[in-house]
């Protein structure tokens, strides 16, 4: 199978400019006397002095009066009256951490809450922001790793070849957007060109759409700001392989700005047979015509070509007992072949967003992305646990290609206006889209035998290369489909006095979707009609102090996540409802210090069970019930002393059946009762740096039916950084400081992550 590059969407604006005046001045001299006392001559002479002499102004000169333009011919030319030109001024400078106010690991602002450019301490609803400072510091490239430093949520294992979450409770691989326009597709995101990721938490459909139950992941990317930067990262690790990166812009003209992002990354890895590459660019235009319009451009290509890795298997107990336990190998072992597992994703996104200021209260933004995605994904791996005597586990295998196409636009209107002593900010608008794309999933077949779905292999020599042949069965997606959408939303933040604000909104979703099965020809439709409010009070008893409360709800269509397949069952099922109630405190300690605390209540109901006296069909009764209590602290603590982390307690449970084995009592899988994490950087010198990071994770299982139980584990991490110059910097990381030996994550219970032994991370970076 063959896969096309990626873009990835990107776009915000910024006019630098210059402040240009003029000036003059005339100087006229009226007069002035010279006097000086005669000096003798001699000293018989007579004394005598000079007569005084007089100096006048000059004359005005003569104008000298301008000659008629003549023709050839010598006759005067007509000429009209040329008008006095205006001098424009050039446009502000709005640079893109200016806005926010991101400094350092702190954002004061966010427009993702509520879509209105709205203080932190502002907005009724958990959230954190992980800025691009924090993300260099840790040497982070991706999603998983760096969601570990935000209070309930959990990195989920996506098989190895998506980013995927669970967000208090509600594990989700869809519910990832950039720039606030959706980005749904399975695949690894990158970094490379970053700005800030915003983590929302609790549903918010409101502003989103459907989807987002536990909540969602926003990435701002770097914009054209007319910010010079000339900076060239190139970085390696314990393993063969590096990571180059480059990210280049400027002012062109007062009114254009470019940026230029890029990268490159050939890696190994610690575990056996697995290697990574993939690179991308992203460049960004901003054009601002007059004061008052901005346009911004993004393209972006992503190409991703990775060892598709499913981990190592559980083991069976003497007397089928439980829990199960991971099986007892090597962090490095790779069980499957790994010649067979890959997956290729080719991103290519598009946006344009133009900005206008009507100067009278009344702003409008408008946001559209053309998006097409090519991925294709193949895996053999551990399909069962290992057996009593360790001697034997079944392989099993399959691969999907799932390619996609989203078009989306967006029109948000802000409306700021007092009545009375009552300030209002207004956001209303519209979203429309379209997304179609195709669903093709084959089942492996071993040893040329086409009824030989499994291939059973020792564990302790788990790494295999038979021949796999892969066929679309009767229970494989062999179907296309296309979603139309439309959506209109209305919102007003309400400051009635400096101690309280209220913020109320409705959201009215249509979905209509459609999937064609491609070997039987046959349509199967679904249309959804959904009502989404939101409400919050804010009081604040100081303006650094605010403590609020939210409702919020959210649905999920019954196509679920990726929507890419339609059966009879899922056609007449309900879509699955999120409400969640939050009340929270933020509190900003100083102006860069954001504390930040909530308690949760969050039901998820009309979850799918399957009806055992119907096949096909399907009993809405599965319900998941997830109380928390989340703390995090990001910001400087001194002007030297750098923090971010928190701390959460989630108590996600069952309460109504999802299957024969998810039953009501157990714990959601992947999520445990306790976590923690906490990143420190300390500035010692303008040249030297460091920094120390600890996560820590109670127990959890690794799927719902709470049959494998992963343990517990503390990770230490450490960085030193190097200042030689305005030019020249290092750093060098050290994940797992203590080479603990612990399990990252899951994708059920034999598909489990061993986490990296010690590794060491170098980089240079060089700015010009």
């Amino acid at each position: 199978m063959t896969s096309r590059t990626s873009i990835g969407g990107r776009s915000t604006a910024a006019r630098k400019a210059f402040l240009i005046s003029t000036s003059a001045a005339a100087m006229i001299a009226t007069g002035f006397c010279i006097a000086e006392p005669a000096i003798a001559q001699n000293a018989n002479s007579g004394a005598s002095t000079l007569p005084p002499v007089q100096v006048d102004a000059p004359s005005a000169p003569r104008v000298r009066r301008a000659q008629p333009r003549r023709t050839a011919s010598g006759r005067v030319a007509r000429t009209r009256p040329v008008a006095p030109q205006p001098v424009r001024q050039p446009p502000v400078v709005s640079n893109q951490d200016a806005r926010t106010g991101q400094s350092g690991y702190i954002t004061q602002n966010i427009s993702s809450g509520t879509k209105t450019n709205t203080p932190l301490i502002n907005v009724p609803q958990s959230v954190s922001v992980l800025t691009k400072d924090f993300i260099k510091d840790q040497a982070f490239t991706s999603i998983g790793e760096a969601v570990r430093y935000v209070p309930g949520v959990i990195y989920h294992q996506g098989e190895s070849h998506r980013d995927d979450l669970v967000i208090r409770g509600q594990r989700s691989n869809a519910d990832f957007y950039t720039n606030g326009i959706r980005d749904d597709v399975q695949y690894f995101r990158d970094f490379y060109n970053l700005q800030r990721l915003e983590v929302l938490k609790g549903p918010n459909a409101m502003i989103f759409g459907r989807g987002g139950g536990g909540g969602v992941v926003n990435r701002v990317l770097k914009e054209a700001d007319g910010t010079t930067i000339r900076e060239v990262t190139v970085g390696g690790s314990s393993y063969p392989g590096g990571r180059t990166s480059v990210d280049i812009g400027q002012a062109v003209t007062q009114d254009l700005a470019v940026r230029f992002n890029a990268f490159y990354e050939n890696t190994d890895s610690y575990r056996d047979f697995v290697n990574l590459e993939r690179y991308g660019f992203n460049p960004t235009v901003t054009f601002a015509p007059n004061d008052t319009t901005k346009v911004k451009l993004s393209y972006e290509y992503l190409h991703d070509n990775r060892t598709v890795d499913r981990g190592i298997p559980s083991q069976v107990r003497p007397g089928g007992a439980l829990p199960q336990f991971a099986y007892n190998t090597a962090s490095s072992t790779y069980f499957g072949n790994p010649n067979a597992s890959y997956a290729i994703s080719d991103v290519n996104i598009a946006n344009a967003v133009i900005e206008h200021d009507f100067e009278n209260g009344l702003t409008v933004k408008n946001s559209s992305q053309f998006a097409d995605y090519r991925k294709f994904y193949q895996n053999v791996y551990p399909g069962g646990a290992v057996n009593l005597p360790g001697t034997s586990v079944n392989l099993s295998a399959y691969n999907n290609e799932t390619d996609r196409q989203n078009l989306f636009n967006q029109t948000d209107f802000t409306y700021r206006v007092s009545t009375g002593p009552i300030r209002h900010t207004v956001m209303f608008g519209g979203e429309v889209g379209n997304q179609s794309g195709l669903a093709f999933r084959q089942s492996g077949y071993f040893n040329g035998d086409t009824a030989q779905t499994s291939l059973s292999v020792d564990p302790r020599s788990p790494t295999r290369f038979d021949p796999v042949a892969f066929r679309n069965t009767a229970t494989d997606a062999n179907n296309t489909y296309n979603l139309n959408l439309g959506a209109l939303y209305v919102q007003d933040q309400i400051e009635i006095t400096r101690y309280l604000q209220l913020i109320g909104g409705l959201r009215f979703d249509h979905f209509d979707l459609s999937s064609r099965d491609r070997r039987t020809g046959v349509v199967q439709t679904r249309t959804d009609d959904l009502v989404s409010p939101r409400a919050g009070v804010i009081v604040k008893p100081v303006d650094n102090v605010s403590v609020y409360y939210s409702y919020a709800v959210s649905y999920l269509p019954s196509s679920g996540d990726q929507f890419s397949t339609l059966s009879p069952g899922l056609v007449i099922a309900e879509p699955e409802k999120f409400v969640n109630n939050e009340v929270g405190l933020k509190w900003d300690i100083h102006p860069r210090l954001q504390f930040a605390t909530a308690v949760y209540d969050l039901n998820r109901t009309n979850q799918r069970l399957a009806d055992p006296n119907n096949a096909g069909f399907f009993i809405t009764s599965g319900a998941t019930k997830t109380r928390g209590f989340e703390a995090s602290l990001a910001g400087y603590i001194t002007d030297a002393w750098q923090v971010t982390g928190g701390y959460a307690y989630t108590d996600a449970q069952i309460t109504g059946a999802n299957s024969t084995t998810v039953l009501p009592g157990n714990r959601v899988g992947l999520v445990p009762l306790n976590t923690f994490s906490l990143w420190n950087k300390y500035q010692f010198t303008p040249q030297w740096a460091a920094a120390v990071g600890v996560i820590h994770y109670a127990n959890f299982y690794a799927s719902s039916d709470n049959t494998v139980l992963l343990p517990e584990w503390t990770r230490v991490d450490m960085a030193v950084f190097f200042k030689l110059n305005e030019m020249w910097r290092a750093q060098l990381n050290i994940e797992n400081l203590l080479d603990h030996r612990y399990f990252a994550t899951a994708d059920g219970n034999n598909n489990i992550t061993p986490g990296s032994p010690r590794v060491f991370r170098l980089s240079a970076t060089a700015n010009f």
